[in-house]
């Protein structure tokens, strides 16, 4: 038994070692393209990290992402998808013929009354494609004719965090590599002074939702731990840890993380962990960022008119407006995907208050990043999309009599996009009378996400990792690209 196991260590370490060879071909070039030196002696830094072999599969039209994550589930009957017949039925239950076999939430599964609720705010037309949107989001509105609504999205899940895992990573289960890693991972970065994908969160003014943000939202999963979401604080500093500790100087700084890396880069080539591998480039990007970030939020040079743009909260620290403008100023730094999530949407109970004053703090920001990146020649090679992980009941939940708010809903529910390859100025989809059944074009959340990849120049059923035995994808067996939405 000892010599059986002697030569399993020895098998093991041999394949070690053969891969720790292979891998420092990468890791020790990577770090030599990071500490260059040139004839100065001064470093130079190679700009970003090359994509995987073969990657983009196509001309990408989307070179950036920003996703406006409303967490809570945003009503698309009230906001995005107006239907007169919750109106003139306003009270009435919606007929057994359908709501069908709709699977609904625990809260109200069970309900023997299902009272039609009309849109809490009138809709109007707007831009000249005359797309109708609730009269509470009038800064979105006014880009009506840059901006594509999805009306018919679906999606299996109906309780939170299932719902936004789908979307994020392919699985209502925890676990798996969520967009912004996968792009990271397939796309490479186009800057080193930044991470490719960071994260922004913020919540609601009266902190009425109790929905939390889970890391493995922008976790890496399988894949190596570097190309995980890097998520910026909304309270004390924006990246903890990047001031030197007193009595440290830059120069000194900059030395020790040469003598760090070199070793990494040893211990590298030794065992040929791609953790090492990330050890090192993060030491790298720390250091880079302690010039970078403080300029990212560094709000001098811009003019009165974009602050005000954003609105009142754009400079308070924190807030879905503050965020929107430093994701803007990312997504002109070349970050390749930017997560702003944004929580406050779950209206139970506080639906004919709470909706407005979300509408209030999220419409203006969400439309200021658009047009400011529009301005500045952007909004076409960056993809926009504005969404939650699904609607809201068509019917009142609570009292029947007096019904104060909506509960999840899955079957049906609206989205909208812009920039990057998405058609402007158009709706896609439609559901039934009562926003309960999807009638035209479904869209099914692996359906968006290989969209989405497709607009960054991806096939999504060749974006795979091999993980346990089996090759996975962000879209798992399922999704097909949307192509009426696309230029």
């Amino acid at each position: 038994m000892f010599h059986e196991l002697q030569r399993e260590n020895i098998a093991r370490v041999t394949r070690r070692q053969f891969f720790g060879s292979a891998a420092s071909g990468i890791g020790v070039a990577a770090l030599a393209s990071l500490l260059q030196k040139n004839s100065s002696g001064t470093e130079t830094k190679a700009k970003g990290t090359p994509a995987l072999p073969g990657l983009p599969h196509h001309v990408a039209k989307a070179k950036r992402v920003v996703v406006f994550w409303q967490g809570g589930g945003p009503s698309h009957v009230d906001l995005f998808d107006d239907k007169p017949m919750l109106r003139e039925r306003a009270g009435q239950d919606i007929p057994d013929s359908v709501r069908g076999t709709t699977r609904l939430s625990t809260m109200s599964a069970g309900y023997g009354k299902w009272p039609c609720v009309p849109a809490i705010k009138p809709h109007k037309s707007y831009g000249n494609c005359g797309t109708k949107l609730s009269e509470m989001l009038p800064n979105i509105g006014a880009l009506a004719d840059d901006i594509c609504v999805v009306r018919s999205l679906h999606t299996e899940a109906v309780n939170h965090a299932p719902g936004v895992t789908l979307f994020m990573t392919g699985a209502q289960v925890p676990g798996r590599p969520s967009m912004g890693a996968w792009l990271s991972y397939g796309l490479g970065s186009e800057t080193d002074n930044l991470p490719t994908f960071v994260v922004l969160t913020s919540s609601d003014k009266g902190k009425t939702c109790g929905q939390l943000f889970f890391d493995y939202y922008w976790g890496n999963g399988f894949l190596p731990s570097r190309f995980q979401g890097v998520r910026f604080r909304n309270t004390g500093d924006l990246v903890p840890y990047l001031a030197n500790p007193p009595g440290v100087s830059a120069a000194g700084r900059r030395a020790l993380l040469d003598d760090l890396s070199a070793l990494n880069a040893e211990h590298l080539a030794d065992y040929g962990d791609p953790e090492i591998d990330t050890r090192i480039s993060q030491y790298e990007m720390a250091y880079r960022m302690q010039t970078s970030v403080p300029d990212l939020v560094d709000f001098s040079n811009e003019t009165e008119a974009t602050i005000k743009r954003y609105g009142p909260d754009a400079l308070n620290k924190g807030t879905y407006a503050n965020n929107c403008l430093i994701a803007r100023r990312l997504l002109e730094r070349d970050v390749r995907f930017v997560q702003l999530m944004h929580s406050g949407w779950d209206q139970h109970g506080n639906l004919f208050t709470q909706l407005e004053q979300q509408c209030t703090d999220t419409d203006a920001p969400s439309a200021a990043l658009v047009q400011d990146l529009k301005e500045r020649g952007l909004l076409e090679d960056t993809l926009v999309v504005w969404g939650g992980e699904f609607g809201r009941t068509p019917f009142g939940q609570g009292d029947p009599a007096n019904p104060k708010g909506r509960d999840h809903f899955g079957k049906a529910y609206s989205w909208w996009m812009a920039g990057g390859g998405v058609k402007p100025g158009i709706v896609h989809g439609a559901t039934d009378d009562f926003g309960w059944n999807i009638t035209e074009k479904p869209v099914h959340v692996h359906d968006m996400q290989a969209t989405m990849l497709h607009l960054c120049g991806i096939d999504h059923t060749r974006l795979t990792f091999r993980y346990q035995g089996r090759e996975y994808r962000l879209t798992d067996v399922h999704g097909n690209v949307v192509k009426d939405i696309l230029v």
